[in-house]
């Protein structure tokens, strides 16, 4: 794995663990109260290229994510993507992530178009159980180093919630879908 710079200050990060980045943003003060939701992307086979994300092994080339997860908050200047990997900063405007980060309207093709499942904020922090085992080598031991807080949970669901068959919650869309699902988000009062 290619090294990864530093969050951006003031957020609780661990490089890998996007789904548990993801689960402590969404409590941050900094988004509390406005309407967000939390979008988990992956395919079936688990090849999900992402551009303009931090860990890339060249800034031009995407990076192939089993999956990856972010925040959209629906904020006073509409939409946008809270995506601690991604080089683009952060808030980005929803369209302007979507074109950069996976080349909106069209997509990557196959084996790397994404699928994404849309999940309100306050259900992802309901739903989500991670005890890290995915993240263990055959050995048992940590392929990358663990966040410092506690485990999110009891047991593990994580891997359901990338499955995008799975029912277990949310909204499963395409990309051109993914505007849509998202502008059912309350605006902000």
């Amino acid at each position: 794995m290619s090294p990864v710079r530093p969050s951006p200050a003031g957020f609780r990060y661990c490089a890998y663990y996007c789904e548990e980045n993801i689960w402590q943003l969404c409590a941050d003060p900094q988004v509390v109260g406005q309407p967000r939701a939390v979008i988990v992307i992956s395919n079936p086979a688990r090849t999900v290229a992402v551009s303009c994300q931090r860990a890339a092994p060249q800034p031009n080339l995407p990076v192939i994510w089993d999956y990856h997860v972010v925040l959209a908050v629906h904020g006073p200047q509409g939409l946008a993507i809270w995506d601690l990997d991604s080089t683009l900063g952060l808030p980005v405007p929803l369209l302007d992530y979507l074109r950069a980060s996976f080349a909106w309207p069209h997509g990557f093709s196959p084996p790397y178009e994404a699928c994404f499942r849309v999940i309100e904020a306050a259900r992802y922090r309901e739903v989500l159980a991670t005890d890290r085992s995915h993240m263990l080598d055959d050995s048992g031991r940590y392929r990358v180093p663990p966040p410092p807080w506690p485990a999110i949970g009891t047991g593990t669901n994580l891997m359901r919630l990338v499955d995008m068959d799975d029912p277990i919650a949310g909204e499963v869309v395409g990309l051109s879908e993914l505007p849509a699902a998202l502008a059912r988000l309350e605006p902000p009062g």
